[in-house]
């Protein structure tokens, strides 16, 4: 866990006050302060958590969006685009995982140049035992009660949709408990379609 600064007042709040001094009152200073301070807080909690299982938070995550797909695999694109990464952070996140033995890697029949990430067993095994591990500390946001974790994501959303992360929908959801994953409603036609058995993508939740 990250070693408590304990200092002995609050430094965003002195840096606030010495810039409404210096160039008037910008709340929005403390606010990206203090949000960029929680982050590295709140990743050096869960990544110590995770550490044990030879994980980083983000190989977690990989791990967790390869189990929403009902086939357990996905491509590699896919991975990047639901994570919102780059491709290579993509890349060098399931070598890892590869590395380690919790995801396999094979060609996607469906494209040439595409490959598919599998999670494997022992895979499944360390994502479940990582995440009850992470559940127990409630991923380091333990001060806060589920009312006020709702409220951070909804106050944090609108800034994810100024961002281009996703495009926001008059139906959409307010909170991540709300709704089901925006590729969960599909067509009434998809289960019939004869090829939806043959895609490797066919079984994705995510």
């Amino acid at each position: 866990m990250p070693k408590p600064l304990s200092l002995p007042f609050d430094p965003i709040a002195r840096a606030d006050e010495l810039w409404r001094q210096r160039w008037g009152a910008v709340p929005s200073m403390a606010a990206i302060t203090s949000i960029m301070r929680a982050q590295q807080i709140l990743l050096g909690q869960v990544d110590a958590v995770v550490k044990p299982y030879g994980l980083t938070f983000a190989r977690y995550e990989a791990l967790v969006l390869l189990t929403f797909s009902r086939a357990g695999e996905l491509p590699m694109s896919k991975i990047g685009e639901r994570l919102m990464v780059h491709p290579t952070s993509v890349t060098n996140t399931v070598d890892r995982l590869v590395t380690a033995g919790l995801v396999d890697k094979r060609p996607n029949p469906r494209d040439g140049r595409g490959t598919l990430a599998s999670i494997t067993e022992k895979g499944r095994e360390v994502v479940d035992a990582a995440t009850r591990d992470l559940m127990a500390m409630d991923f380091g946001l333990g001060v806060y009660d589920a009312g006020q974790c709702g409220a951070i994501f909804d106050m944090l959303r609108p800034l994810r949709v100024a961002a281009g992360d996703f495009t926001e929908s008059p139906d959409a959801a307010e909170s991540p408990d709300a709704a089901e994953s925006p590729d969960a409603a599909e067509s009434p036609d998809a289960a019939e379609s004869p090829d939806a058995a043959e895609s490797p993508d066919a079984g994705e939740e995510v």
